[in-house]
C-alpha cells in the first residue's frame, strides 16, 4: 500500500526535508503540499497549496497521513482538521503550552496522533539512557545544555523538555534551574538548564552528570534536518493503519 502524505509548512525548511523524505521512500508519495503564504512555490515539483484551504485539501486528496513541523497555533488547526476526516496526524512542532498540549491530544480520540518533540532515532536512544544514568549516579549534579540555529523560537527545545522529564522521573531533584547569574550557587537537588541560540546549528543536546571528582557526558548532534524527516516519514507510515489514540516515536522503533 502506498501511503499518502500530506505535507504543512511545505516551503520552510523542515516542510522541503520532510517532502525530500517522501521522496525517497518506496512506499510514499506526497498527497499534497500546504504553506501559509504559498505565493506559486514548488518543492520539488509539487505544487504548494495556501494552507487556510487545508481541511478541504485532506477531504479532495485523501492523504493517510498528514506531517506537520509548522507553529503551535497552525499545528492545532491541522490536527483538529485531521482528526474531523479520521487522518492520521504526525507533529514534530514544539513550543505548546499545557492547554494546546491538552487540546492536541484530545484529537487522539478520533484519529491517530504521534507527537514527538524530535524524531531521530539517536535521540530516543539518549532518552533511553538518561534516565538508567540518572538512578545509577544517583545524588550526583545535573545539567542540561542545548543548542540550536539562531532562528529557533522556543526554548529550551522539546527535546531538552523531554529529556528533563526523563531525568525528573529517575531522580530526587528539587526543579530547574534556567541559567546562572551574578552570585548564584548551585543548589542541592537542582537541574541546571542552559540554551543557546546561534548561527545555523541544527541541534545538540547534551547532559552533563558529576561528583565524586568524576563526570558523565551524553551528548547527541544532529547533522542534517533530514534524519528528522525520514523518522517523521517513518512514523507515519508505522501510524497509517493504527486506531485511533496517542502514540510515541518509542513505539515505532519498538516495532
Amino acid at each position: 500500500m502506498t501511503v499518502r502524505i500530506g505535507v504543512t509548512g511545505a516551503t520552510g525548511r523542515m516542510g522541503q526535508e520532510v517532502i525530500a523524505a517522501v521522496d525517497k521512500h518506496d512506499d510514499c508519495e506526497v498527497a499534497f503540499a500546504v504553506n501559509r503564504d504559498p505565493d506559486g512555490a514548488t518543492v520539488d515539483g509539487i505544487a504548494v497549496e495556501p494552507a487556510r484551504e487545508f481541511a478541504d485539501l485532506v477531504h479532495e486528496y485523501e492523504p493517510t497521513a498528514v506531517i506537520d513541523f509548522t507553529g503551535p497555533d497552525s499545528a492545532l488547526e491541522y490536527a483538529q482538521a485531521c482528526a474531523n476526516a479520521g487522518v492520521a496526524f504526525v507533529t514534530g512542532t514544539t513550543g505548546f503550552d499545557d492547554d494546546q498540549r491538552e487540546h492536541l491530544e484530545a484529537t487522539s480520540e478520533a484519529t491517530p496522533l504521534l507527537h514527538a518533540p524530535n524524531f531521530a532515532r539517536g535521540v530516543q536512544a539518549l532518552v533511553n539512557v538518561v534516565g538508567d544514568a540518572v538512578q545509577d549516579l544517583a545524588g550526583y549534579d545535573v545539567e542540561l545544555v542545548e543548542t540550536h540555529h539562531n532562528q529557533k523560537r522556543d526554548a529550551p527545545s522539546g527535546t531538552a523538555n523531554r529529556l528533563l522529564e526523563e531525568i525528573e522521573a529517575n531522580g530526587d531533584f528539587s526543579g530547574r534551574k534556567h541559567g546562572r547569574e551574578g552570585f548564584d550557587p548551585r543548589e542541592e537537588g537542582e537541574i541546571g538548564v542552559h540554551v543557546l541560540r546561534a548561527g545555523n546549528v541544527t541541534g545538540e543536546h547534551e547532559i552533563v552528570i558529576a561528583d565524586n571528582h568524576e563526570e558523565v557526558r551524553l551528548t547527541h548532534r544532529a547533522e542534517d534536518r533530514g534524519v528528522f524527516a525520514a523518522g517523521a516519514v517513518d512514523a507515519a507510515v508505522w501510524l497509517a493503519d493504527r486506531e485511533p489514540g496517542s502514540y510515541d516515536f518509542a513505539d515505532v522503533l519498538a516495532d
